[in-house]
């Protein structure tokens, strides 16, 4: 649907409950009517693709504030293609399920809808073991806002609340497919920024640093975009200041830190389609974004080859590659350069949900009184944005709490039935079903308890406690339903479960790895019922408080 934007008394209402903080009119935009016309999703299997088309035709007027056609599609290729095939992979069997549908996806990109992809492969190693208790559905992780589905309520996910945050850039992206990876959200400090190049990439842009800049900012750990007068970009590897020199034009004004996140026009992906056709059909090669697309196409030809060289590509593979590229580049579009930098600003909000111990701070973040927590705040809507930030009522939200269950000022309780306790200040609980809890700094999110539940700064996820002893949030515990099984996974804050993702911890039956392995082979859609059932049945029984 076309965006509308918010009235003139609505923005001076917006401005005087505020001050002035630029940064909620943003936030009001992601939650305001207007998103993409077309979302697709690519998934990492069939029983996922199904789970997501599903679930996001329900969600998806609520979280982005507008209607959509939902096209959820899996990956079937042999060891994955990289984000850049994998996206002209994603749009190619998103236009092969809308015409079964009897839509015709490339006329309408062509008549200036807006499209946009998610992708949501990968493990979540660095999550563990919350993705395994999701089934290794890593974006359906839970995040602290309520949906209304089915006459339910759902805890909002991190792919639908990042559909929510990007929902805002579709105005500025008609006729564009627009591609966001699941696990990041951000409110970026320049606002919506639009770009007339055939590709952009998101990056939080500043002045050409020094050498002093550089070194002290540590640069040289991340990818960057470099930004000419004529606001074309080049796109860098991690490269020291001497190396950025070497390689970037002298009149670059701006360079900053890439969100990776890019856009390309209808032209565009029509052509890479047409070019990449071969790749398309035999479904092997793994081609990235950056170095299969943007560096040949923006950089000089022996600076790719040093760069991908240190990549562990040959010369020959890579100068062939380079050619390739620079070919169709001169066929596509002969004078000015292909890529533009779509600046998301240097003060943005950031919010990733990647590893445990940021899904932990992050999901704190919504009880603490700073300007970015409350814009967190109003995102989720746990804050209503028209009200004074001082008004606490939204953080709150459709419970039962009996027996003097107090809650202290600043906590976030959402749809939970609890018999009593205390609830400090800095806990989030959603959908927590016990007869009492008492906790310090801690996240609970779908967790019924048949015992009372007492702990600090742990984080207990998709729990289901059938038994008469304590349940303790002082660490970490996930449940994995399972059709055989219901198989209950312990950690630590300390632990990396990217570092122990092989490792069988000794409280454990399996390592991460093994949850992982035993979930591949099952249908999400059926383990998330039966993880449902498990709480509806545990939330029956009479409880000892």
């Amino acid at each position: 649907g076309m965006v509308s934007h918010p009235s003139a008394e609505t923005t001076e209402r917006l401005r005087m409950s505020y001050g002035d903080d630029p940064m909620l009119s943003y936030v009001q935009g992601m939650l305001s009517p207007g998103g993409f016309d077309v979302i697709i999703v690519c998934c990492s299997n069939l029983a996922a693709e199904n789970f997501w088309q599903k679930r996001l035709e329900q969600s998806v007027v609520q979280v982005t504030g507008s209607s959509a056609t939902v096209l959820a599609v899996h990956e079937d290729w042999n060891g994955g293609a990289g984000n850049g095939l994998g996206t002209l992979y994603a749009y190619q069997k998103a236009c092969a399920k809308a015409a079964a549908a009897g839509l015709d996806l490339k006329a309408q990109l062509a008549a200036s809808a807006a499209v946009a992809i998610y992708h949501t492969a990968g493990k979540g190693t660095r999550l563990a073991p919350l993705p395994g208790a999701e089934n290794n559905n890593k974006p359906g992780v839970k995040l602290p806002g309520l949906l209304e589905l089915d006459g339910a309520l759902q805890p909002i996910t991190v792919l639908e609340a990042v559909m929510r945050q990007t929902s805002s850039y579709a105005a500025v992206r008609t006729g564009r497919v627009s591609v966001f990876w699941g696990d990041q959200v951000f409110v970026p400090s320049t606002g919506i920024q639009s770009s007339v190049h055939a590709a952009d990439i998101l990056a939080a842009l500043r002045p050409m640093p020094s050498q002093a800049e550089w070194e002290a900012e540590q640069l040289h750990q991340y990818g960057l975009i470099a930004v000419d007068p004529r606001g074309d970009a080049m796109q860098l590897e991690k490269v020291t200041y001497d190396v950025a020199v070497q390689y970037l034009p002298t009149d670059v004004q701006k360079v900053g830190t890439s969100l990776g996140s890019f856009s390309l026009s209808a032209a565009l992906i029509e052509a890479l389609q047409a070019e990449f056709e071969p790749e398309l059909a035999a479904k092997t090669a793994c081609l990235d974004s950056d170095p299969h697309f943007w560096m040949p196409m923006t950089l000089k030809r022996d600076d790719y080859l040093a760069v991908m060289a240190k990549k562990g590509t040959d010369g020959a593979e890579a100068g062939a590659h380079f050619d390739r590229m620079a070919s169709f580049k001169s066929k596509f579009q002969p004078v000015g350069g292909i890529l533009g930098c779509v600046d998301v600003g240097q003060s943005t909000y950031w919010w990733d949900y990647g590893r445990l111990g940021l899904y932990q701070d992050n999901n704190k973040e919504v009880t603490v009184e700073s300007k970015s927590a409350h814009a967190l705040r109003c995102f989720l809507r746990l804050h209503e944005i028209s009200m004074p930030a001082s008004d606490q009522s939204g953080r709150q939200q459709r419970n039962t709490l009996a027996g003097g269950c107090s809650v202290a000022s600043g906590a976030v309780v959402l749809n939970c039935k609890l018999g009593g306790g205390s609830i400090a200040a800095d806990s989030v609980l959603v959908n927590v079903t016990a007869p009492s809890v008492d906790v310090q700094g801690c996240i609970l999110m779908n967790v019924t308890s048949t015992a009372p539940i007492k702990g600090c700064n742990g984080v207990l996820y998709n729990v289901v406690h059938e038994s008469a002893e304590t349940l303790s949030a002082d660490e970490v515990r996930v449940d994995v339903f399972m059709p055989e099984k219901h198989l209950i996974m312990k950690s630590k804050m300390s632990i990396d479960g990217g570092k122990a993702w092989k490792e069988k911890l000794d409280f454990n039956e399996l390592s991460f790895e093994g949850v992982y392995k035993a979930n591949q082979h099952l249908d999400v859609s059926e383990c998330a019922q039966l993880a449902a059932d498990a709480h509806a049945k545990a939330a029956k029984i009479p409880t000892t408080a």
